[in-house]
């Protein structure tokens, strides 16, 4: 049994039908459970460091400016940096892993955010600091382009599942880094270098099984083989792409564009929820406290469903019947903070943490859209980059309307707005085809 190589990264055609020689970054295995086991095992652990460098930093971002004289307009600024790192650093990812393998990039994200998280405590300055921040967010990046490859290549038959493990993972790290930060804080002397630099140690943890995987040349089993579930349908189904097809060209391509689209302004919903429904609450006269607590629960609604979503969504051949559930429940969200914000507080909060749960559905979707490797990383890519680049304006504009106006009726109906846009084009991408298909 072959290991994929990373070569068929190149183009669909390559993927379907050329030779497969070894990959580098390691020397080709034979197919062996335990190397299935410690996937599974590298990617929640992976998924548990993709967020805390972000929702670590909001509850001590008071005392970080103040300590390294940060102004609020960098403060500002500093809210809009993780989605412009994962748009950037995130479209090196398809070359970097077409050179080294996704596995040995993934293991090379995760040191990267390790070192971030551990040099940052350590900064002088605000431009240290903002260089440390941005090292961790680059690996974030690319480790958010390549968890789908690898999803698609280890688990071909199991993609929900496995979506869904890692988005739970995902959604308990955001959840615990916005929860604990404050508290371990205090309990190690109250110094915000201690609360962030802490979080480097879950990095170093996650860094130890993507080590062995990358050495061993991680990429995946071939479809079909016990590691990746023992379903000759995946290998079926990846070798009736069409190989002499030409491959569509990603920016002309209506699919990877709706894709690209409901990534972007679901995320723009997650940010928005991250940077501002605290102050929401407070303004409606929630404590601080309550609030925060708002926000860690509207988080940890995804550790349940982003497990169980995914998996629903692979056993659906249309996808957008999710898409417009999930859109109901923001908008009854945004509506119930409208209307009363501080009685229905914990309704509100509940609902729009569904709403949220449009990430691991994204995820999900992109691997159902595609018939190849070199399929799923191409719309892996576009899809997060170009999201990431769409959701960075959204909370800027939120803050805007909020100042000017002086309370939140505007910025609820912007909020509110947004989600129609993510409906319609989510419900494109849910239809029953794939990118290949477009060539």
């Amino acid at each position: 049994m072959h290991t994929p190589p990373s070569d068929d990264l190149a183009t669909p055609e390559t993927a379907a039908s050329a030779p497969r020689p070894a990959e580098p970054g390691g020397p080709r295995r034979a197919a062996s459970p335990w190397r299935g086991r410690v996937m599974a095992a590298g990617l929640m652990l992976a998924a548990l460091n993709l967020r805390p460098a972000v929702t670590s930093l909001g509850p001590l971002l008071e005392e970080v400016r103040d300590d390294l004289g940060m102004s609020g307009t960098v403060a500002g600024v500093l809210t809009s940096v993780p989605p412009a790192c994962f748009a950037l650093f995130g479209l090196t990812a398809p070359r970097l892993a077409r050179r080294w393998g996704p596995g040995a990039i993934v293991c090379a994200g995760l040191a990267a955010i390790a070192t971030g998280l551990l040099l940052r405590p350590f900064a002088g300055g605000t431009v240290v600091f903002l260089a440390a921040s941005a090292l961790a967010l680059a690996g974030i990046a690319v480790s958010n382009i390549l968890m789908p490859v690898i999803v698609k290549r280890w688990f071909p038959d199991r993609v929900g599942a496995m979506t869904g493990l890692y988005s739970m993972g995902l959604s308990l790290g955001t959840a615990a880094a916005a929860a604990a930060t404050v508290p371990m804080t205090d309990a190690l002397g109250g110094s915000w270098r201690s609360g962030l630099g802490v979080w480097a140690l879950l990095a170093a943890v996650a860094l130890v099984p993507w080590l062995f995987l990358a050495r061993a040349g991680a990429s995946g089993p071939a479809a079909g083989s016990p590691e990746a579930g023992g379903d000759a349908s995946a290998a079926a189904e990846t070798a009736a792409a069409p190989a002499d097809a030409p491959a569509v060209r990603i920016t002309r391509s209506p699919l990877a564009w709706a894709m690209a689209v409901f990534f972007g302004f679901q995320a723009t919903a997650a940010y928005i929820s991250m940077g501002w429904m605290p102050q929401i609450f407070r303004d409606a006269g929630v404590s601080a406290s309550t609030s925060g607590l708002l926000l860690a629960v509207m988080m940890a609604m995804g550790v349940p469903l982003a497990f169980v979503l995914p998996r629903i969504a692979a056993r659906l051949r249309h996808q957008g019947v999710l898409v417009v559930v999930l859109g109901v429940f923001g908008l009854t969200g945004y509506a119930g903070l409208w209307l009363a914000p501080a009685e229905g507080a914990w309704a509100w909060a509940l609902l729009l943490g569904i709403a949220n749960c449009a990430f691991p559905l994204a995820l999900t979707m992109i691997g159902m859209r595609t018939r190849t490797h070199a399929g799923v990383v191409r719309l892996s890519a576009f899809a997060q980059s170009v999201g990431y680049l769409l959701s960075i304006p959204g909370p800027l504009l939120v803050g805007v309307l909020y100042q000017h106006s002086g309370g939140w009726g505007q910025p609820l109906a912007l909020m509110a707005g947004f989600m129609v846009p993510q409906i319609v084009a989510g419900v494109l991408a849910g239809r029953d085809r794939h990118l290949e298909d477009e060539g």
